[in-house]
Parts: C-alpha cells; sequence; structure tokens
C-alpha cells in the first residue's frame, strides 16, 4: 500500500523567540548565581551557627538541580532523531518536567509537615541577620526568574523549572514577612500559615501542571484538539470514504503528529487526496502526518476508528 510522511513538523521544545545558544547561556547563569548562593549560605550558616540558614541553602540547591536538569534536557532534545531513537530526542524535556513537578510535589507536602508541626511546637526566629539573607536570597531568586522568564511560556521543561525557582522566591518571602512579623510583634503562628499558603500553591500548580506532562508522555492526543471532530474533518475531504486506525498524539509539547489508514472513494486518485487532507490537517495545526491509502477492495477488515485494534 502507498504511503504518505509529512514531515513539516517542529519541535515542541524549540517555539521560543530566543536562540537555543542564548537560552544555554541564561539558564548557565541562572545555575552558576544559585550554586553561588548556595555555597555563601552554607558558609555563613556554619560561621552564625544558623540552622535556617543551612536549609535555605538546600532550598536554592534544589533550584540550581532543577535547572540543571532542565539545561540537560535542553541540550539533548536537540540531538537528530538516530537507530536509537527514530523519533527524536524531544521528549527528553517531558522527561525532565515530570522529574522537577515531582520533585516540586515532595517538597510541597514536606513543607506541609513542617508547617503543621511549627503550629504546635512555634520556633524561635534567629534575629534580623535571617530576613536580610532572606532578602538577599530572593534578590537571587528574582534574577533567576528575570534570565528563565521568556523561555518558560514555549516548554514544559523550562515551566517545571521556573516552578521551582518561584517556590524558592515565595519561600524568601515568607522569612521576610514572618521574620518582621515575629520579630516586631511575637506573633509566632505567622510562621506556619505563610508556610502553608506557599506549600498549598507549590502543590495546586504542580498538581495543574502534570497532568499534562504526563498526556505528552501517555501519547495521549493535545488537548485543545478534538480527536473526532480532526477525523471527521479528514472524511468530509475530498476523495477519503472513511478513514480507520487513527493515532493522533503529541511528538513534542507543541508539534502534534496523525497517522491514519484512508479508504479512497471510487474514481479517487490517491495524490490529490492526500494533498486535500493534509490541507484539512494543517488547518488543525497538524504538522506531520503518515497517511496510509486504501481503496474500498483492500481497505482493512478490523476498521476501528481510533486506535489499532
Amino acid at each position: 500500500m502507498p504511503h504518505d510522511h509529512n514531515h513539516a513538523h517542529g519541535s515542541g521544545g524549540h517555539h521560543h523567540h530566543i536562540s537555543p545558544d542564548a537560552g544555554d547561556a541564561r539558564v548557565a547563569g541562572a545555575i552558576a548565581v544559585n550554586l553561588l548562593l548556595t555555597v555563601a549560605q552554607i558558609i555563613g550558616g556554619l560561621l552564625a551557627g544558623s540552622l535556617s540558614l543551612i536549609a535555605d541553602a538546600l532550598h536554592n540547591l534544589s533550584d540550581a538541580i532543577a535547572l540543571i536538569i532542565a539545561f540537560g534536557a535542553r541540550k539533548i532534545a536537540r540531538r537528530p532523531a538516530d537507530a536509537r531513537m527514530t523519533f527524536g530526542y524531544d521528549r527528553i524535556e517531558v522527561v525532565a518536567a515530570l522529574i522537577n513537578y515531582t520533585t516540586l510535589i515532595i517538597i510541597g507536602f514536606y513543607l506541609v509537615y513542617e508547617a503543621v508541626l511549627r503550629f504546635f511546637e512555634p520556633t524561635a526566629v534567629a534575629g534580623w541577620i535571617i530576613v536580610w539573607v532572606a532578602g538577599f536570597a530572593l534578590l537571587v531568586d528574582l534574577v533567576t526568574a528575570a534570565l528563565v522568564w521568556r523561555m518558560q511560556a514555549g516548554s514544559v521543561n523550562m515551566r517545571a523549572a521556573f516552578l521551582h525557582n518561584v517556590a524558592d522566591a515565595l519561600g524568601s518571602v515568607a522569612v521576610i514577612i514572618a521574620g518582621t512579623v515575629i520579630l516586631l510583634f511575637g506573633w509566632v503562628w505567622v510562621d506556619p500559615l505563610v508556610t502553608l499558603m506557599i506549600a498549598g500553591y507549590i502543590l495546586w500548580q504542580s498538581a495543574t501542571e502534570m497532568p499534562g506532562v504526563v498526556r505528552i508522555l501517555m501519547l495521549g492526543s493535545p488537548a485543545e484538539l478534538d480527536t473526532n471532530a480532526v477525523i471527521d474533518a479528514v472524511e468530509a475531504a475530498p476523495g477519503v470514504a472513511s478513514a480507520h486506525h487513527v493515532h493522533l498524539w503529541m511528538m513534542g509539547e507543541n508539534a502534534p503528529a496523525l497517522d491514519a489508514h484512508l479508504v479512497l472513494e471510487a474514481g479517487a486518485s490517491a495524490a490529490p487526496t492526500r494533498r486535500a487532507v493534509r490541507d484539512v490537517l494543517a488547518g488543525f495545526g497538524i504538522g506531520h502526518s503518515t497517511l496510509e491509502i486504501e481503496t474500498v477492495e483492500t481497505a482493512c477488515a478490523d476498521s476501528v476508528r481510533i486506535g489499532h485494534g
């Protein structure tokens, strides 16, 4: 049977307005800033005998690790397809996002645990030094956010790393607010309350993003497309009697793809029909398609509409 391959597809991770090299430089800069802050906080914590400073250093280290994972995934995703990975390496960015969202959920639940403990056993704030260090940490988080802000719009990978950064920035804000309020008014309950609010935000954001990540890895159809509407439009194309064995999935976050068996109407030609179907798919934003052409006489016996029976 003749096949048709339409390869005009983009890569999910490459829809940024920033060149890949410039993007790499930004992420590398963000990693360097966070690692420097981590080292500075550990040294400061050891000198000042402050456990909370060392704990904040570990937060920044998790930030840096999230960015390192995102950076590595961006690099690997650019490799061309080969005999081992015939679909290419794009999807490594989705795997990286899954890892980073999973660690965020763990951090979120840990913060809930810490906050609940602190409601029952409030801990004293070790003076204004902690507030000032948190202010410095927030500045670093804002620099990191500025470096990767424009890159996270079209990349599930960078969004996950960015959310790590946002969570860290909110942690610094919590230390500043709670520390100031406790030192001025002695309201120790403000600390666990703010921590709970941040944990809720992290868990809500992660839970909102995670299904989209899993959908890509499960070869699900794009959430914004109605699969049956796409098939109806294909079957309405001139020359097509029916379509079956249809698969609609995402090669990358922004790269929907389709393969299908098309049964020709009597007297229809393969080439014009393929062109008509390609035009229909382009209207849905589907840039990669593989179409197998059949006649009524040679059509599959087990012609399920969606999937492969």
